[in-house]
């Protein structure tokens, strides 16, 4: 397995991790029958850090769209190296970044980690496309 697959599979992994501190406040304001029970205008809201982090994890699905395809793409043209493990290395650490800032409601780390993500993903990007 080529690095930039271990650090896809990570980073699959952690954006599968993510949902579960909302999912645990869900059951806690709604209990099990009504977190495991189809959504209705009249439920009871999340915590707002959850529905924050709920969003958070939204973005980070959104997100994996684009970096999972950059990241397979260099493993397939074999165009791997230490500038493409560290544009994955950098993806990850910013959505984790972004998902914690969101969640906290940090304004302006949120921007700058959705930044560094976008960046990362533009790392590899160039990378294929001959640009670097």
């Amino acid at each position: 397995m080529s690095t930039e697959l271990f650090w896809l599979a990570l980073t699959l992994a952690v954006t599968a991790l993510l949902p579960f501190p909302y999912v645990l406040n869900r059951i806690a304001v709604r209990g099990l029958g009504g977190a495991l029970a189809n959504p209705s205008p009249t439920d009871e809201p999340l915590a707002p850090w959850a529905e924050r982090a709920r969003r958070a994890h939204a973005n980070a699905v959104e997100n994996l769209v684009l970096f999972a395809p950059a990241a397979l793409a260099i493993h397939l043209t074999q165009r791997g190296d230490g500038f493409t493990v560290a544009a994955c290395m950098l993806y990850l650490l910013a959505r984790l970044t972004h998902y914690l800032a969101y969640t906290f409601g940090i304004p302006g780390l949120r921007t700058l980690a959705f930044f560094g993500g976008w960046v990362g993903i533009a790392m590899l990007v160039a990378r294929l496309l001959g640009w670097v």
